[in-house]
């Protein structure tokens, strides 16, 4: 018997994931068995994280959507593409006609990297405006953060770090969020730059640093502002700040109004471990600080982050190599979406981390029907309960995915989309600046189509067949305008990743700031510290990345019931592998203990992506809360207890 032909194809990883890492896809016959990280690529290297190396199981999981699906008699079928595009169009035209264009919520989220997943904005824009989202439910806080002391988010270049004499890594889980960093840290320590670690949990970075610090959870900015106070005692202020930078007397008056024992009894640290820090800051510069979004997800996240900026602009480290303060790489300005005007054109908008309530309290109109791509907002969402009656209450919902998830369990219609081994589109990555291609791998299943195809199925339907008429290769065309200067084509990048020529390598050279006046804006007030304890709520709960899940698509099947963390001292006489109650004031999860060192006192640290039909959704149990700036979600302060199961 003659063995299948095997080959090798390229593409990238299209999940919502710093890297967007180089694959290589071998194929037998028509199928995937096995995938590697591109050694070719600068940032992948060869390898890639658990969840992607893991891929094939759930590429062929046998409850992948093959076709779409429609409700009938209360059940999810299979039906053509015909029907379910005839039944969806016909919904949608008729609440156009009866209750306007926004009554209709076009809801996408960052499931993808793929920038053609934007297109769909596009199609609901021409056929409304109808309703979207505001706010980010992820980096929302950070991103405006950055904004208003820099006048965008955006980094230095990744390899940039081979110029620091000090890497700090600070609130970032290297292992689980942003693997291909690893390299770079271990390469630079080589070289003699020193690390310093910070975060409430002890992560794996903490045995390679030359310095770690276990802050209490949501007091970050009081280490900023002891170090800062620290570098304006001892004159290591950038010499010629107050023509770069706004709020000066301000910020250092915030600086130095507490010493710095009394900020590390605030954050929870050693006074001598604050002090260390301190002085290495002051005295090993250029250094770069490496913010992880988790800062950010607080009630005081926008204010945490900048202290952070506010920290690295006073010291100097902003505008020259080897420094920064890296939240967050700009991924879309390298992309052509001028044709999508979004918030300025649309009716009204939906906060995301409020979605649940806003849905429900929607009035003239109220909400009708609900379209999602990129997206499981009843399992990502906080208040997951909340946001889920308020889809169930809608008369039509729409969901593009590959697996059944939380939110296909209540839509109306499904329809599949590809995998990441079937995609093709273009990526931007927010962990680096380079620019990648999917391209598909293998060929999806004959029941699913790409986005593009759908939408332009539905826009037929529509009455916008004229406005709708371009293929995959068209609109990745119309995509790259501002690249093609730079001989950059949607054919080049699917031989390998290019780095954005757009992209300067030095952000803020010379200190001059994308702000109106050019330079930076330090803050002028201290972050709130988070409050006390909820009485009979002693700890917070965190549900974090894990490297087993990409949000809540897990690589193998996550723990049932869910495991839930905490430091043996925090217990409350539970028993390490004991079952267990997890509860907050919105209700009770099932859970098994795990006793774990590394966690904070005051946590209880579980894996976020859970799902509600499984009953390890941690989101049941987060209220939703705004964070102080961004409209970001405030994901890890909500108060919890464990009790005896």
């Amino acid at each position: 018997m003659n063995p299948l032909p095997r080959h090798v194809h390229r593409t990238a990883c299209n999940r919502d994931c710093p890297d967007a890492c180089s694959l290589l896809v071998d194929v037998e016959g028509e199928r995937a068995v096995r995938l590697t990280g591109d050694p070719d690529d600068p940032v992948t290297r060869g390898f890639l994280c658990e969840r992607t190396a893991k891929f094939l199981a759930r590429q062929y999981s046998p409850d992948r959507f093959m076709s779409p699906h429609l409700r009938k008699d209360g059940r999810l079928v299979p039906v053509s593409y015909d029907e379910a595009l005839d039944y969806s169009a016909k919904a949608l035209l008729r609440i156009r006609a009866e209750s306007g264009p926004s009554a209709i919520f076009n809801y996408r989220s960052g499931g993808s990297l793929g920038l053609l997943k934007n297109v769909v904005d596009y199609l609901f824009e021409q056929f409304g405006p109808v309703t979207i989202k505001r706010g980010d439910i992820c980096s929302g806080a950070g991103e405006a953060a950055n904004i208003a002391d820099f006048g965008v988010s955006d980094s230095n270049d990744l390899f940039d770090l081979e110029q620091s004499r000090l890497i700090v890594i600070w609130g970032k889980n290297v292992h689980v969020s942003g693997s291909h960093l690893l390299p770079l840290l271990l390469a630079a320590k080589r070289r003699g730059a020193l690390l310093v670690g910070i975060d409430c949990v002890r992560t794996r970075m903490a045995p390679l640093c030359d310095l770690f610090l276990q802050v209490a959870p949501g007091a970050d900015g009081e280490i900023a502002l002891a170090v800062a106070g620290e570098i304006f005692r001892r004159g290591k202020v950038a010499p010629d700040l107050a023509r770069f930078a706004n709020g000066v007397d301000a910020f250092r008056a915030l600086a130095l109004a507490s010493p710095l024992a009394d900020r590390a009894a605030a954050a929870g640290v050693a006074t001598t471990d604050l002090a260390r820090f301190a002085s290495l800051y002051a005295d090993h510069a250029p250094a770069a600080i490496l913010v992880g979004w988790g800062l950010a997800r607080r009630r005081n996240g926008a204010a945490v982050v900048r202290m952070i900026d506010a920290l690295a602009t006073v010291r100097g480290n902003m505008g020259v190599n080897g420094g920064g303060a890296s939240y967050y790489f700009a991924r879309r300005p390298p992309f052509d979406l001028s044709f999508i005007a979004g918030a300025a054109v649309a009716p009204r908008t939906i906060s995301e981390p409020l979605m649940g309530q806003e849905l429900l309290a929607a009035s003239a109109p109220p909400v009708r029907a609900i379209w999602v791509t990129a997206g499981n907002p009843l399992s990502m969402l906080p208040d997951a309960v909340t946001t889920r009656r308020a889809f169930e209450r809608t008369e039509f919902v729409a969901v593009v995915d590959s697996h059944p998830t939380d939110t296909t369990d209540v839509a109306h219609v499904v329809f599949p989309c590809p995998t990441l081994l079937e995609d093709d589109d273009l990526l931007g990555a927010y962990g680096n600046h380079w620019l990648r291609a999917a391209h598909p791998a293998v060929a999806p299943p004959p029941g699913v189509r790409h986005e593009i195809a759908l939408w332009r199925g539905l826009a037929e339907r529509l009455g916008l067949a004229d406005r709708f008429d371009g293929s995959i290769a068209v609109w990745k065309e119309r995509l790259l305008r501002k690249l093609a200067p730079h001989g950059i084509t949607a054919e080049r990048l699917a031989s390998g990743p290019i780095r954005n020529p757009l992209a300067p390598t030095l952000r803020f050279a010379g200190n001059r700031f994308d702000t109106d006046d050019g330079r930076a804006r330090l803050p002028a007030s201290a972050p709130q510290l988070p409050p006390a304890a909820m009485s009979g709520f002693p700890l917070t709960l965190m549900a974090v990345s894990v490297a087993k899940a990409q949000s809540s698509q897990w690589c193998e099947p996550p723990p049932s019931p869910a495991e839930v963390r905490i430091h043996s001292t925090a217990a409350a006489g539970i028993s390490d592998g004991a079952p267990a109650w997890l509860e907050s004031v919105l209700g009770r999860m099932p859970v098994v203990v795990r006793h774990d060192a590394a966690i904070h006192p005051s946590i209880a640290w579980m894996a976020k992506g859970g799902m509600q039909r499984n009953g390890d959704c941690a989101n049941v149990l987060i209220r939703a809360v705004l964070t102080d700036a961004g409209e970001g979600g405030a994901l890890y302060d909500e108060p919890v207890r464990l009790l005896p199961r």
